[in-house]
This record gives C-alpha cells, structure tokens and sequence, in this order.
C-alpha cells in the first residue's frame, strides 16, 4: 500500500512537470513558426526595398501608379461617350478630411471630459479667480 501511494505521488508530480514541458514545448514551437514567417517577410520587404533603389524602376512605378509622363512626351487618356475615363485609371489617395479633429483638440476634448463623472454631460466648470467670501 506504501508503494502504491509512493507511486501515484511521483505520477502526480511528474505530470505538472511534464505539462509544463508540454506547454513550453509548444509555446517554443509556436515562437519559431512566428519567427520564420517574419524573416520571410523582412527578407521581401528588403527585396522591395532594393527595387525602389533602382531609378528605372522608380520611373515605372510613376508611370503606372500615377500615369506621370517624362518631359516631352505626351500622355493620353480615352474618354468614352458618357465622359468617363477608360481604362485602368490611376489615382492617389484622398487627403484627410477636414471633419477629422486634429491632435490637439483630441488632447483637450480628454482634459474637458477628464474632470466630469460617468453620468455628468455638462462641463466642468473652472474656479473663478474671486477670493472666497466668509460665511456670517
């Protein structure tokens, strides 16, 4: 009986042990497959990188992102009967929009509603500059 109780304690001990192995084991496995997938990655976007060292390359991207022509020649664009352009078109991405808040005002909008409770909508107000009156 003595050595059965032995045994089921060493089993139960060496269980923890071995799931914590277990659990390392497989956080390992997880962080190598995470590092292969970002070598990978780093090692197209120093490929990218390279290309866009190359001036002729450059001069084609510009040509075919945003149909930029070289001094001198003329560029052309087919226009169908309805006015739009034909073709694949280039474009840029739209500028910020005025309705977005700039950085400042986020930052004041968080001080103004830093001193309010959950519940308050009003704004808190600020202590005036008046010297406090005493109480009769």
């Amino acid at each position: 009986m003595l050595l059965l109780s032995v045994v089921l304690l060493l089993v139960a001990s060496y269980t923890a042990s071995f799931r914590a192995w277990w659990g390392a084991r497989q956080e390992l496995q997880t962080t190598r497959a995470e590092r292969a997938t970002l070598k990978a990655e780093i090692k197209q976007l120093e490929e990218q990188k390279e290309r866009f060292d190359d001036p002729a390359f450059i001069k084609q991207q510009a040509r075919e992102r945003f149909g930029w022509v070289m001094p001198g020649e003329v560029g052309y664009r087919v226009i169908g009967a309805d006015g739009s352009v034909r073709g694949q078109v280039p474009t840029l991405d739209e500028p910020p929009s005025a309705t977005q808040p700039q950085w400042y005002d986020k930052l004041w909008t968080s001080v103004e509603t830093a001193g309010r409770d959950e519940g308050d909508t009003a704004p808190v107000e600020a202590p005036s500059d008046e010297p406090l009156k005493e109480q009769q």
